[in-house]
């Protein structure tokens, strides 16, 4: 394993993803860093050497390894890679769009980040526009950012995209389109060779590519740990509550991972209606089975758009003679009036807090009294290192083990993960 040669693993980032990708970068660079000190620690201890000398030999081998002359640095100490891919992306008056890489990706293991549901201002023309850009906009630019990448010959293509595009159609209802599926085909026949997504809506949505990969990951250590700074997950008043039938793996993992009991509540729809606020969602009737009465009722689903489905729920839960409750959402969305929504239904008194990540790009969010920022850019970045290295995710991608090991161990969650 190479641990300091910054010509194999790039981070690039379209508009709109800018900050989670640098965050991702710092990340990286901790974890490389971790690596390299304790693996020359181990190995000076092993050879009696000093860890100066392997220190150097480390870097020896490197600048061996480069297709450079050499790397740049000083060879006594550990030189961090350089993993950002510099890029410029113009926005034509008539609406197109051009990605630039500024930097040679050839050859390169590339990880190309967009977030398709950023509605902040994003700049293009070097900075000198701005533009709120829709999720067809985000796409558009992760296809030319694909296609310049594939032009400049990267060796393989990697895209990280937290919240996969159209991933509620996901299965027909009647004359209408999977475009779920087809999104991810167009992705393929660009040349993404895979995508990592967070909590995607429909693991159906996996069984639509010839080759392409789907890394589905979960927020459930970083929830959890944000969930036991508010409340004792310890506590016989804690309840798991899965909001309908198609969220109920994802709560039994935590009911069962906390060992807690686990409700469902079961809800009428009308399909025939498009949620368009909170006030109009397409909910005829709902039923609870188990008990929620005096208890504090943790609940997670996957996202939260319009909120109205959940708004509901949580009046319905009050009704019912829930203590408090408590939401958690991997992809917070807040479409059109949600974040005023919810902010009056806190006012309420409907539910305590909502968890979710920073996966979205937000701003008047975080100043909400009731919204919990967990972040899952450690998560990301320790994955890219085990794909990068061809390493095994599945201690990342099922963490069940590490939860209840250090809930067992510490009465909590610290705010650390396990490094990759």
């Amino acid at each position: 394993m190479n641990y300091s040669d910054p010509t194999k693993l790039g981070i690039l980032a379209c508009p709109g993803a800018e900050k989670f990708a640098e965050q991702v970068v710092r990340r990286l660079s901790s974890i490389y860093r971790r690596r390299f000190e304790r693996k020359t620690q181990v190995l000076a201890e092993r050879y009696n050497l000093s860890r100066e000398l392997v220190t150097r030999k480390f870097n020896f081998d490197n600048d061996i390894q480069t297709t450079l002359l050499y790397n740049p640095g000083d060879v006594d100490r550990f030189r961090p890679p350089l993993f950002k891919i510099e890029s410029r992306f113009t926005w034509f008056p008539n609406g197109e769009v051009k990605s630039e890489l500024l930097d040679s990706v050839r050859g390169k293991d590339l990880y190309i980040f967009q977030d398709v549901e950023n509605h902040l201002a994003v700049k293009f023309n070097e900075g000198c526009d701005e533009r709120i850009l829709s999720v067809n906009d985000h796409m558009f630019n992760v296809f030319v950012t694909v296609d310049a990448a594939v032009q400049a010959g990267a060796g393989r293509i990697t895209l990280v995209m937290p919240t996969y595009p159209y991933s509620r159609q996901h299965k027909k209802k009647g004359r209408e389109g999977l475009t779920a599926a087809r999104v991810g085909q167009t992705l393929e026949f660009l040349g993404v060779n895979r995508i990592i997504t967070l909590d995607v809506h429909s693991r159906e949505i996996e069984n639509s590519f010839r080759r392409l990969r789907l890394e589905n990951l979960h927020a459930s250590y970083q929830i959890i740990q944000k969930l036991a700074g508010i409340i004792d997950v310890h506590s016989d008043e804690l309840v798991v509550l899965s909001p309908d039938t198609g969220a109920v793996d994802r709560n039994k993992f935590y009911a069962s991972t906390l060992q807690r009991p686990l409700a469902l509540l079961y809800k009428e729809r009308d399909y025939s209606k498009v949620t368009k606020n909170a006030n109009e969602s397409n909910i005829t009737e709902m039923k609870l089975l188990g008990d929620v009465r005096d208890k504090i009722v943790f609940m997670a689903d996957d996202m939260l758009g319009t909120g109205g489905t959940l708004l509901k729920a949580m009046r319905f839960l009050r009704e019912q003679g829930a203590k408090n409750v408590i939401c958690a959402v991997s992809l917070p969305m807040f479409s059109a009036t949600a974040i005023d929504d919810f902010d009056a239904a806190f006012r309420e008194g409907l539910f305590y807090r909502i968890i979710g990540t920073n996966a979205i790009a937000h701003d008047r969010l975080l100043q909400m009294e009731w919204y919990i920022q967990a972040d899952v850019t450690t998560l990301f970045a320790q994955i890219i290192s085990l794909l990068h290295h061809d390493r095994s995710l599945s201690p990342m991608l099922d963490n069940r083990e590490l939860i209840a090991k250090r809930i067992r161990k510490t009465g909590r969650l610290d705010s650390g993960q396990q490094d990759a």
